[in-house]
């Protein structure tokens, strides 16, 4: 495993400010590590429990698949993650009042994204972290 201490602690430090924290930068620099590895790790040892915690990545057919979702289809349709199935999803998952930190990897593939994460930022439930590719942010 490739420490990533300082991107870490910015991520940590960032916990508990109201604002989405959003990690971009170019394919294949570890992004998706970062918050599903690292980051997910620090907050099951320090933070949280497992339930409390929400991955999702939405160029995954593993996680498309949790929301009625195909990747191929979204692919050769040329369209975007349906909003409404994710957010029918990750109300599912949340199954009392304490904070639920979301993990999710790719966010601009889901249709109104920009909508959809500031639904759940005005719930002071949530803590929001994503990950996007500059080239399609």
């Amino acid at each position: 495993m490739i420490k990533r201490d300082e991107y870490l602690n910015k991520l940590i430090n960032r916990i508990g400010n109201d604002s989405i924290k959003i990690i971009t930068g170019i394919k294949r620099v570890g992004k998706s590590y970062l918050i599903n590895e690292i980051l997910y790790e620090y907050l099951l040892t320090n933070v949280t429990d497992e339930k409390h915690i929400i991955r999702f990545s939405f160029d995954s057919a593993i996680d498309l698949e949790k929301i009625d979702e195909d990747l191929v289809e979204i692919q050769v349709e040329k369209r975007k993650v349906n909003y409404k199935k994710f957010i029918k999803h990750i109300n599912s998952l949340i199954v009392d009042e304490n904070k639920y930190f979301l993990l999710l990897d790719e966010v601009q593939l889901l249709d109104h994204f920009e909508f959809v994460l500031n639904g759940y930022l005005s719930r002071k439930q949530f803590e929001i972290f994503v990950t996007g590719s500059n080239s399609k942010f």
